[in-house]
């Protein structure tokens, strides 16, 4: 299906890969929220692959389909060799980062600092294709430090379309590589949508998405007047809820009203046999501090959640307590 929706250039709305965020509990929390979203996993270094835990690195919960492993290296030959071991966890899409700007990303020559060697890049793909029948994507910025916009993103792209990349999403700013933090990087430089159009308007027929600055549904929804796909970041993780109502209006699916009573047995769930696993509850329950944001009840929710999930012993019925405190009737009224 979600195959087929990028072959289409159908309307895909993703939440964004966030280093330290995106784990698999994160996911597992939004999937409960959105059936149709398609969720990126943090950003996975093709050595680490090679000749680490590959499990732990790479394993998800079933439930997390559609789901998109994004991956960070420049050596086409280590990036296919992750793409063959990857191959066999079931990924729905394997994306290579070209676009985060942390100084750990660059000290690998890869990230953001990759827009500089389009060539590079494409090769890069075109490894990652040949070894893999599932679609390979590149997230991108629309240039770094003092590139134009406007030459560099197109000369990434003829590159990247010239290799056969199944989609493109770009990050609507410039990365400054130098003097801002990777913190300001999400900030500081400019927000571009135009130049993003432009880039779609271009390429009619290749999927082309959308990312950066985009902080509500309504924001989205609009951006995909323009584009193909909108990938929500800071504003999934921070306000979860507004995930709700994605298969609604993106998808145009008839969904009923979100059964939080499931959600919460869900979460408990998963807690339950990530405990049993060796794990501890704050792991889940660290993703789910935002997810009523502005319903009575909230503060209280965020703090059993920070204060109890982090005391020895800590179980599921901390995640019990938190719902309890939650007047449900706002997300009613607001729906």
């Amino acid at each position: 299906m979600y195959r087929d929706a990028l072959k289409n250039n159908d309307k895909i709305l993703s939440v964004a890969p966030m280093m330290d965020w995106t784990d698999r509990h994160c996911r597992f929390l939004h999937r409960q929220l959105t059936g149709r979203a398609l969720l990126y996993t943090e950003m996975v270094v093709a050595e680490a692959i090679i000749h680490g835990d590959r499990e732990r690195l790479l394993g998800y919960d079933p439930a997390e389909h559609p789901v998109a492993l994004q991956l960070g290296g420049s050596e086409p030959e280590k990036l296919a060799e992750a793409v063959r071991i990857a191959g066999d966890f079931g990924y729905d899409e394997i994306n290579l980062n070209v676009g985060c700007p942390s100084d750990r990303v660059q000290s690998g020559a890869f990230g953001a600092c990759l827009m500089r060697e389009p060539d590079l890049v494409a090769r890069c793909v075109a490894a990652m294709k040949a070894v893999s029948d599932m679609p390979v994507t590149v997230k991108c910025r629309i240039g770094v430090d003092e590139q134009a916009p406007e030459i560099a993103l197109s000369e990434l792209a003829n590159a990247l379309v010239d290799a056969g990349t199944d989609a493109l999403w770009v990050h609507a700013r410039k990365a400054w590589l130098e003097g801002l933090s990777p913190k300001q990087n999400r900030d500081v430089p400019p927000l571009d949508y135009d130049r993003v159009y432009r880039l779609k308007q271009h390429y009619p027929n290749v999927f082309i998405g959308i990312n950066g600055g985009i902080a509500d549904l309504n924001q989205a929804v609009d951006q995909l007047n323009h584009v193909d796909g909108v990938m929500l970041g800071r504003a999934a993780y921070h306000n979860a809820s507004l995930l709700t109502d994605v298969d609604r209006r993106v998808y145009g699916m008839d969904v009923p009203e979100t059964d939080w009573d499931a959600v919460c047995a869900a979460m408990m769930t998963h807690a339950e046999a990530h405990l049993a696993s060796g794990g501890r509850l704050i792991h889940i329950t660290r993703h789910m501090v935002g997810l009523f944001l502005g319903v009575r009840g909230a503060r209280r929710f965020r703090q059993i959640l920070s204060t109890e999930a982090v005391r020895p012993g800590a179980g599921p019925e901390v995640i019990a307590a938190a719902f309890a405190a939650i007047d449900f009737s706002d997300l009613t009224a607001a729906a």
